[in-house]
């Protein structure tokens, strides 16, 4: 797939309006998708997509999550505004760090998006010196203008509590860079598409599956779900991946920059992951020539440590990003090409345990 393919699906992907719980349209996009290039297609009761590609020998699973980063109405007050709360974690988390005020907001309803407005604070000539003298924006600080008078408006457009809210940012190329809302994780599914587009089934390997998962964001629900009832062999866990080469951070944190390779992830916050299937990746990326790098994540963790949580060895492979958590998450094309070949070398050469 050349690169004007794969932004176009990469683009179409992350334009789905999908935050944890809601993440049908992702799937049912997915599953149109790859249902007449797959053996089988599952849906389980919470939502997870799984597809059996084909092949046979060990059970592989290449995963990646459907769910993307947001927040949540707590209340609408009389005039109209959207105050929120975290989508993620326990109530009144601080906000996403600094990076919510004026980007695009799209607020879901039960049926999809009822509503953009602009995540926004007090600003300027307003801002009273309290304000002015604080130094990080809490959840009391910013809300959501929708541009209504009232909260009946804002109820008639569909607008309620408990109602989703995400930002928007069409994907846009920067440079020789990609950038925009949820890399994370729709980049990663991106790079399963991709692979199941080179698969040539004779030379498969292993059984290969692939996993779509519901709530990653949200504390890992879906692989936790998938884990227990897949009965796989082994599982490569696909999520964006930190760097350190912006000026603010630094190699010594993150040994990890964008153009030099997927991340093969030893730890993160979570858990260790599976030694083998590590070693095994570096072997085949070092006899192929695909670029790669190792990887020590603190303030992260993944579907894999859910995987391993179920009994089933798992490694985390991170594509590696830039600015997560954002609206503007930024990769490489490169990276997302050499993990295709990675993946495709695995399921050609699995590792046996």
């Amino acid at each position: 797939m050349h690169d004007a393919m794969m932004m176009r699906l990469l683009r179409e992907l992350t334009d789905i309006a999908g935050p944890s719980g809601f993440e049908a349209p992702v799937r049912e996009y997915l599953q149109k998708r790859w249902q007449a290039k797959v053996q089988e297609t599952h849906i389980d009761a919470v939502g997870n997509l799984t597809v059996k590609v084909g092949g046979s020998g060990p059970r592989v699973l290449i995963q990646a999550h459907m769910d993307e980063i947001g927040f949540i109405v707590r209340s609408i007050t009389d005039d109209g505004f959207i105050l929120l709360d975290t989508a993620q974690g326990m109530r009144r988390m601080s906000p996403d760090r600094r990076y919510m005020i004026g980007q695009t907001a799209q607020v879901i309803g039960r049926d999809g998006v009822v509503a953009r407005g602009i995540f926004a604070a007090a600003s300027g000539h307003v801002m009273t010196q309290p304000q002015v003298d604080k130094a990080h924006l809490g959840f009391e600080d910013i809300f959501v203008d929708i541009g209504v008078i009232s909260r009946r408006e804002a109820e008639q457009v569909g607008v309620h509590v408990g109602a989703p809210v995400i930002w928007y940012r069409p994907l846009q190329q920067i440079g020789q860079y990609l950038s925009g809302k949820a890399m994370d994780d729709r980049m990663p599914l991106v790079i399963m598409d991709m692979l199941l587009n080179v698969i040539e089934p004779h030379k498969l390997q292993c059984e290969l599956w692939f996993g779509a998962t519901i709530q990653e964001e949200n504390g890992l629900h879906g692989a936790r779900a998938m884990g227990v009832r897949g009965n796989f062999d082994m599982a490569l866990a696909l999520d964006v991946g930190l760097t350190g080469d912006i000026p603010t951070v630094g190699m010594r944190e993150y040994d990890a920059r964008l153009g030099a390779g997927p991340t093969l992830v030893h730890k993160d916050a979570v858990v260790q992951y599976d030694r083998r299937l590590l070693w095994h990746c570096v072997d085949l990326a070092t006899n192929d020539g695909i670029p790669y790098q190792h990887g020590v994540y603190a303030n992260y963790g993944s579907d894999g440590a859910a995987f391993i949580g179920a009994g089933i060895p798992a490694l985390l492979i991170g594509i590696p990003t830039r600015y997560t958590h954002t609206a503007f998450e930024m990769v490489d094309p490169r990276d997302i090409h050499a993990t295709v070949r990675l993946l495709h070398a695995f399921v050609q050469q699995p590792c046996y345990l």
